[in-house]
């Protein structure tokens, strides 16, 4: 049993890979059935061409628009991009003047309207508020449970708003993975299931909302600023500073008036109710959501809690300008060809081949038929990052670039260091006279922690590349760390279990001269056949020292400084023993 217990647990592990392939070809299956994916992989802006629109703001009362105002709108625009689910599009400022939006493929008319349409601000009292992720569908509230309201709402705070079909939207909505699918804009005189997003500071959080009290539009500017103490004295504390307009001034001296008091009724500081909040929503996402400690009634309400510089500076400028009735006028729009991305991505492809073909002479000329075993854990990987793509371009939109290309033809190289690592571990062992299914097992031992502490690095650099780069520089370092992670797949699922079975074959166990494993060119004292047994000596010792000389001098050429230091101390033991020996003769 112990004979075999290898190789029995690498096809087990084999088996298991196949489950994992057939169950993602399966996924894709049933997608590609329904007509909702595709077998080829979505096509971002610069590989299937697009449309290009170049969008002119205005301000309501014909004021020109500034560069800070312009900025704020490109965040507005991606923001809204990204939300319809479109990937890979490109926006930027034209001139100083205008926005051009670049989307692949052809923009529906619900993403067209939306990006025209204008900043929506407002300001919401909170009626109820949860943790970002949804509820699972076993723990849903029974639907004879769900609320029902009571009385018609005396204000915008009555939780008579909150509805059967509210309460079950807020239980399903995930904020954790908030939906792409959101195109029209919510009413203002109804209640509002919605999210505040993730950031690196707090978790995402959901929300029911009571209808608008106050517009953005009352909102004449906004400021930040490091906080005043009690005596007048600076704090380390950023604070955001609001200035509404007379009419947004008197509305907020009412909200505040209503909001303080389940302030207090809950307890102050030490108080948990969320009716205490208002949220401060744009285009129907909450992005901030503070309680009323105290009754405004200067129209100068400040916003603090855990603010940095960047944080206060984002939330100022989203209020100064998210609030301005922009809107977009589409100037002209075009087609975008793809002709010079396809051209490239032809390049790219016949060097992604060029580097493949190289790879599998280079394995095949150093490791003979254990090259086979590169070949074939290449291909794996390949099937494992192509269902993994294909799958992402149907469930979250993405789309492959040309950096993404190039990602995918460097990971080549790095997947194939992972196998001449393994392979060399295990030539190793069987220089130092062990049988090929020892060597499998402790060259594993030896090359798992060089392959894991290559990939971790590999993935380490992705993600900083990832979060750190914009544009397309983003899809390379998409696809090179999940290549990463196929790769180690690949290693722990293919490669390893493959060598685990190849080594009790009478082929590679017995170390024929095309495996790849032959003692005579290994080097390997003593030379072994099959499992670990000696081969007998020739008659001639003369003979076999000659026809071992070759490899003694590979084997000690291949030797570490630590292991030669290790074998002349053995020499200078040996030769003490042997003089003592004789002194005692």
């Amino acid at each position: 049993m112990a004979r075999t217990g290898p190789k029995k647990s690498g096809l087990r592990v084999l088996v298991w890979l196949g489950v994992v392939l057939a169950v993602l070809t399966a996924v894709l299956a049933g997608g590609t059935m329904a007509g909702q994916a595709s077998w080829a992989p979505k096509l971002a802006l610069d590989l299937e061409g697009g449309t290009q629109m170049i969008l002119a703001p205005k301000v309501e009362g014909g004021s020109d628009i500034n560069e800070d105002q312009l900025n704020q709108a490109v965040a507005i625009i991606r923001q809204r991009v990204d939300g319809s689910g479109v990937a890979e599009a490109e926006i930027s400022t034209q001139s100083g003047r205008n926005v051009v939006v670049s989307l692949p493929g052809t923009p529906s008319t619900q993403t067209r309207a939306l990006i025209q349409a204008s900043a929506d601000m407002n300001f919401r009292p909170v009626l109820l508020n949860g943790a970002g992720a949804a509820v699972p569908t076993e723990s849903l509230t029974p639907e004879d449970q769900l609320p029902k309201p009571t009385a018609e709402p005396a204000n915008s705070s009555d939780t008579n708003w909150i509805t059967a079909d509210v309460y079950r939207k807020f239980e399903t909505l995930d904020c954790d993975n908030p939906s792409q699918d959101k195109q029209e804009r919510s009413d203002p005189t109804k209640p509002l299931a919605t999210c505040q997003p993730a950031t690196a500071s707090s978790p995402a959080v959901k929300y029911i909302l009571g209808p608008v009290e106050v517009k953005g539009t009352n909102i004449v500017t906004s400021s930040f600023q490091l906080k005043q103490g009690a005596q007048g004295a600076v704090t380390n504390e950023w604070a955001v500073n609001i200035q509404f307009d007379q009419d947004g001034t008197a509305k907020f001296k009412e909200v505040t008036e209503r909001l303080n008091q389940f302030y207090a009724a809950a307890g102050g500081e030490s108080g948990t109710d969320p009716k205490a909040q208002f949220a401060i929503v744009l285009d129907d996402q909450v992005i901030s959501a503070p309680r009323a400690l105290a009754v405004i009634t200067d129209g100068r309400p400040q916003i603090t809690g855990g603010f940095t510089e960047q944080t206060a500076k984002a939330l100022s400028d989203q209020l100064r300008f998210g609030a301005l009735p922009i809107s977009f006028e589409i100037q002209s729009e075009q087609q975008i060809s793809a002709t010079l991305g396809g051209e490239q991505l032809r390049m790219g492809l016949l060097a992604g081949v060029i580097g493949l073909l190289l790879v599998v002479v280079y394995s095949l000329f150093q490791y003979r038929a254990l090259g086979f075993v590169t070949i074939a854990s290449l291909v794996v990987a390949g099937a494992l990052t192509y269902l993994a793509i294909a799958i992402l371009g149907w469930t979250e939109n993405y789309r492959l670039s040309l950096a993404g290309v190039a990602g995918l033809i460097v990971a080549i190289g790095q997947t194939a260091d992972s196998f001449i690592v393994y392979f060399e571990r295990i030539r190793d062992e069987l220089r130092e006279g062990r049988g090929l299914v020892s060597a499998v097992e402790n060259g594993w031992k030896r090359a798992k922690r060089t392959v894991l502490a290559s990939k971790a690095v590999n993935l380490l650099a992705a993600l900083v590349l990832y979060f750190v780069a914009v544009g397309n520089v983003r899809g390379f370092a998409f696809t090179l760390g999940l290549t990463a992670i196929a790769d180690l797949l690949v290693v722990f699922m293919f490669t390893h279990p493959m060598l685990q079975v190849l080594a009790r074959t009478r082929f590679f166990g017995e170390g024929h001269r095309f495996s790849g494993l032959d003692p005579k060119r290994l080097g390997a004292v003593p030379l072994y056949r099959g499992a670990g047994r000696l081969r007998t000596p020739d008659a001639k010792p003369q003979v076999v020292r000659a026809k071992n000389a070759g490899a003694a001098a590979e084997a000690e050429r291949r030797m570490t400084i630590a292991e030669r230091r290790l074998a002349e101390k053995q020499e200078q033991l040996a030769g003490s023993s042997k003089s003592a020996a004789k002194e005692t003769k």
